[in-house]
């Protein structure tokens, strides 16, 4: 949960630590703080930003989880329960731009990767109908809803299926 700087500067600590351990032949320490290094920077590729962008993105603080989510330099790098929520945010952060296209990307990417449950991989689906029904697409659209429709758990989510459905009947032929 630390952004790029401070896993940078507890690396730093952690280098320095096994440095000064070998100096005064304390093995055992050293051994310890250069683990400690590894593991901070083995979560540095693995999980990145993303816990902490998250707690910025359920704040609505969208300028700051960007910032956070371009920290991460390689993606596909990342965990794949991460790779889901990382993105989610950034398709998430498209639609705020009206960068639709960019969503669309992000959101079939997020589809591929765990989520949190069937209900979240459900409104990464309601939003991919939307994108297709705003390209007045409705094969694509009535196929999102009919596989968000099977993982959507919730009435609110049931009724966003309902609404999107009876707009794509109306552009069906």
């Amino acid at each position: 949960m630390y952004n790029k700087q401070s896993r940078y500067a507890l690396m730093a600590v952690f280098a320095s630590s096994a440095l000064v351990s070998l100096y005064y032949t304390q093995y055992q320490l050293a051994a310890i703080a250069g683990l400690l290094f590894c593991f901070i920077l083995w979560s540095h590729f693995k999980y990145g930003s993303i816990v902490l962008a998250s707690k910025y993105f359920k704040d609505k603080d969208y300028p700051r989880v960007a910032e956070l989510l371009s920290e991460v330099q390689n993606p596909d790098r990342l965990a794949k329960n991460r790779r889901g929520y990382y993105e989610f945010m950034k398709a998430k952060l498209a639609l705020e731009n009206e960068d639709y296209e960019a969503a669309e990307y992000h959101y079939q990417i997020a589809s591929r990767f765990p989520l949190g449950g069937k209900n979240d991989k459900a409104y990464v689906l309601i939003n991919l109908a939307n994108l297709a029904l705003r390209k007045k697409d409705a094969e694509r659209t009535l196929a999102y809803t009919t596989k968000a429709r099977e993982l959507a758990n919730t009435s609110r989510a049931k009724e966003i299926i309902e609404t999107i459905e009876q707009n794509a009947k109306k552009l069906a032929p």
